[in-house]
């Protein structure tokens, strides 16, 4: 009797897992995106695991080795790992060219800073001290680092860039 309800059990199980399941198959050349739990071992191989995305990738599928699992060309940040993946540890990538983000040409100096210039003054203020008064403007700056405000000294500003109090 115990074995009976035990067969009804992982029968009914199984169902439930077999409702769920997709059957992926994939060929050479696609591109994956693997996932990444401590269990695979692609968790355990990535150095921070608080922030990691779930999947990673996309990789190139290099051969079939058997009826689900994939060998896949993995960089050399990844050597560690063992290079066949089960294939319920795969999503298959849908290219788009939406994906492939432009960089924008930015000059860096040899100090690792880079050129910006203000655009426009936004606010003017006086900052109030124990025995003096401090004249501070908003400005807004351009460049790479587009999007930024801060404050500065209004005699420092007036000094490099007059044309801004005109």
């Amino acid at each position: 009797m115990i074995r009976e309800k035990m067969k009804a059990s992982q029968s009914r199980q199984k169902s439930y897992h077999d409702k769920r399941r997709k059957a992926l198959e994939f060929e050479k050349g696609d591109h994956v995106f693997l996932r990444v739990t401590s269990v695979t071992g692609v968790g355990r191989a990535l150095k921070s695991r608080k922030l990691t995305p779930r999947f990673i990738g996309p990789y190139q599928i290099s051969e079939r080795v058997g009826a689900v699992a994939y060998r896949i060309a993995l960089p050399p940040s990844l050597a560690n790992l063992h290079d066949v993946f089960h294939v319920s540890q795969m999503r298959k990538y849908i290219a788009d060219s939406s994906h492939v983000i432009q960089v924008d040409d930015v000059q860096v100096r040899d100090n690792l800073t880079v050129e910006t210039s203000p655009m426009r003054i936004e606010d003017k203020r006086l900052k109030q001290l124990r025995c003096k008064e401090i004249a501070l403007v908003k400005v807004a700056w351009g460049g790479p680092a587009g999007g930024n405000v801060t404050r500065e000294l209004e005699s420092q500003m007036k000094e490099s860039y007059p044309e801004l109090f005109g």
